[in-house]
């Protein structure tokens, strides 16, 4: 019972000091947040690193506490950055995801998008016809119940905020895999960004 304790209020500081890297150092990915967390407290061997959910909830806090001023500003400008990008692509179905949609998301955070499309070149021909900047990659990502290569790209908006797309078949977009928590259109996002820019103007 102790040790099981002691296993849970390490997970728990690890959690919190991981999100104050991010929130403070600007990491963007949890795994590293984790692992510097890790090695800063002295627990660089520990086997009970936190999950991304509890490192997310750690950071909701961290910026309601110590942020509360600064971060709904930043959040609303990502949004923002994100709706007008969304609006550019919106042939292609976009699905905003990540920490913007969170909310966890501070100023050194990148817009993840995610578009659809049957046509592997679509997007790209969309790209060069509208003479945006951007790099060309793949991602890794499990469809259908295997792990497969995708398109991605990445752009820059004028603030300097990168930008990463993904684009995916039709059938993940009828998949039922999306949920409102992690996945939100051009309206939902249309309609956070009302919402929570009342809040701000209040």
């Amino acid at each position: 019972m102790g040790k099981t304790l002691k296993r849970d209020l390490m997970r728990e500081q690890l959690a919190h000091h991981a999100a104050k890297l991010i929130a403070e150092d600007g990491i963007a990915d949890f795994a590293s947040a984790k692992r510097k967390a890790a090695r800063q407290l002295g627990a660089s061997d520990t086997q009970h690193l936190p999950s991304n959910r509890e490192v997310e909830e750690a950071l909701h806090s961290y910026r309601a506490l110590y942020q509360h001023e600064s971060h709904p500003d930043i959040l609303h400008q990502l949004r923002t950055e994100a709706l007008v990008r969304m609006q550019q692509f919106s042939a292609f179905n976009p699905y905003l995801t990540g920490s913007v949609l969170s909310g966890t998301a501070g100023e050194h955070s990148d817009i993840n998008l995610t578009l659809y499309s049957d046509d592997a070149k679509a997007v790209l021909l969309f790209l060069l016809r509208s003479k945006l900047a951007f790099e060309e990659g793949t991602w890794r990502i499990r469809l259908g119940g295997r792990e497969e290569s995708v398109p991605s790209y990445t752009l820059s908006s004028e603030s300097g905020t990168l930008i990463h797309i993904i684009v995916l078949p039709e059938s993940a977009r009828h998949s039922g895999s999306r949920h409102p928590d992690t996945h939100a259109g051009i309206a939902a996002i249309s309609k956070l960004i009302e919402d929570t820019g009342a809040g701000i103007e209040d």
